[in-house]
């Protein structure tokens, strides 16, 4: 069985062919948190593969603004995002560009 986080890593490489990628699974941070699920709050428990940060260094965000690099990432995902994934937390860079991480 292929994880959400393998998942993203496999759309990601293949779609941008990044010098640097980190897929950071940061579910357990948010336990406490409200989800809406089927209509209903409910208090998310913190297991599983919900919310992930992706730092990703490739060429292919040469030229583009932050917006159009948010927007490239989320449509590589978008499967991800409208079923398994709640929060996405994106660090999108250049060659070249300074990175916080």
């Amino acid at each position: 069985m292929t994880t959400i986080q393998t998942a993203i890593e496999t759309k990601l490489t293949e779609r941008f062919r990044p010098e640097r990628l980190i897929v950071i699974n940061e579910s357990h941070l948010h336990a406490g948190h409200h989800h809406q699920h089927s209509g209903h709050h409910e208090a998310f428990d913190g297991a599983g593969e919900t919310h992930f940060r992706v730092r990703i260094v490739s060429p292919a965000f040469a030229g583009m603004s932050r917006i159009e690099r948010h927007r490239a990432v989320n449509e590589a995902l978008a499967a991800e995002l409208k079923t398994d994934v709640h929060a996405l937390a994106v660090e999108p860079a250049a060659p070249g560009e300074a990175t916080r991480w």
